[in-house]
């Protein structure tokens, strides 16, 4: 395999030249100006470079910001994130039924960067076949990935992760495990990891205490910033070196207040809500890179706009401070206790994934094979027949509304 996508400091660089000329003499001549104008150049510069992150143990060094390319249908979008700085594209076998990545792999051939660029893909075992023996979990894995790579036009994938992770049976799968390891030691995978939408703490606390996975792709948000075990679990895998991506960083982004109160629609205007929350998670500096996911120019350049510097506007200030900023936000957070609150204990954390990839990505092929995959006791099947619903969410989501959409669109 080629070097992939390692990216030198050139801060440090020059940091630490400055330093080593100063000690060996050189800028004696002129004394301490010029190391001050050093100094002072490198501050300018950095105020206009795009910030750059380790990724845990993995040495690769990333933007801050990538591109989760799973709502994507267009190429151009790819070339032009690439040429604005994008350097990660995370895609998955099932999105669009391998449609998104061929589109990937097709823009990156023609672009001729396979080796400036980390590519992300993921395997997706539908919940209904988790019960597969472990030899037929390693097979699918393996099939999956090699089909992944013709696709992707490449013979070999950055990162590899088991997708959709919920539980630590699952996460430890020994099928899953052994597929993970031989596609290691074949050079078609760089490095392995698990991405997850729920039970996210308990997930990386084991993760943190058996040392198998180098990369996790978690959902982090604003809407969870009242979340201290899901933090320190997060700081504690990034310690042992374990790689942390963020996805649904911007929550239901702007176009979702139709959904919510009148009375918060003005915590969705114009464009604060994208960089505010955004900069809030990666000020979080344990998260390696976030990957939204932008399907317009004009949201990849309001996304990557905060590359360059994290401090927050008097705007985004005063956005993030104002208490019902967190309610408004329409992101469920995946927590079950609603489940509690039906009678027929419907899994409605996933109908409300399900809506999001519906009602605000647009998504359906996504919406639909989640769908399908909810067993059908617990399924959007039962709500269809319940007159009313009576489930409540702890952080003033309106279920009943979303789940008569549902029906609307389902039905």
């Amino acid at each position: 395999m080629k070097n992939k996508g390692q990216k030198l400091d050139r801060r440090q660089f020059l940091s630490q030249a400055a330093l080593g000329m100063a000690s060996c003499g050189v800028l004696s001549l002129t004394g301490n100006s010029l190391i001050r104008k050093t100094t002072q150049r490198q501050h300018e510069k950095a105020t206009t470079e795009i910030i750059y992150r380790r990724l845990g143990k993995t040495g690769i060094h990333l933007p801050i910001v990538n591109m989760g390319v799973m709502n994507a249908f267009d190429g151009a979008l790819i070339k032009k994130s690439f040429e604005i700085g994008v350097r990660h594209f995370d895609t998955a076998a099932y999105y669009q039924n391998g449609k998104n990545e061929q589109m990937l792999g097709a823009a990156i051939k023609e672009l001729g960067v396979r080796d400036k660029v980390i590519i992300a893909t993921k395997v997706y075992i539908p919940h209904k076949q988790r019960n597969m023996t472990p030899q037929q979990a390693k097979t699918f894995f393996i099939k999956t990935l090699n089909q992944s790579l013709k696709r992707l036009q490449t013979d070999y994938v950055d990162i590899l992760y088991s997708h959709s992770v919920d539980s630590i049976d699952y996460l430890n799968n020994p099928g899953v495990l052994e597929a993970l390891r031989e596609l290691k030691e074949q050079q078609k995978v760089r490095f392995v990891g698990f991405s997850t939408h729920k039970n996210m703490t308990a997930l990386i606390k084991d993760a943190v205490n058996r040392s198998f996975y180098d990369v996790i792709l978690t959902a982090y948000n604003y809407a969870l910033h009242n979340d201290k075990d899901l933090v320190t679990s997060l700081k504690r895998a990034a310690v042992k070196g374990i790689g942390l991506i963020a996805m649904k960083t911007q929550c239901a982004q702007y176009w979702y207040r139709q959904y919510i109160p009148e009375s918060m629609h003005k915590f969705y205007q114009g464009k604060i809500i994208h960089t505010a929350v955004l900069k809030w998670a990666l000020r979080n500096d344990f998260i390696t890179t976030a990957i939204p996911g932008y399907t317009t120019f004009q949201q990849m350049e309001e996304d990557f706009s905060v590359t360059r510097d994290l401090e927050y506007t008097a705007e985004e200030k005063e956005f993030l401070k104002d208490r019902n900023v967190s309610y408004s936000l329409g992101y469920c957070t995946q927590c079950h206790r609603c489940v509690a609150t039906c009678p027929y204990k419907v899994d409605i954390p996933t109908l409300m994934r399900i809506h999001l990839y519906a009602t605000c990505y647009s998504n359906f092929y996504q919406a639909r094979h989640t769908l399908d995959n909810i067993p059908s006791e617990r399924n959007l099947h039962v709500c269809m027949s319940c007159g009313t619903c009576g489930a409540s969410c702890v952080n003033h989501i309106d279920i009943p509304e979303r789940i008569n959409e549902l029906k609307t669109i389902y039905g």
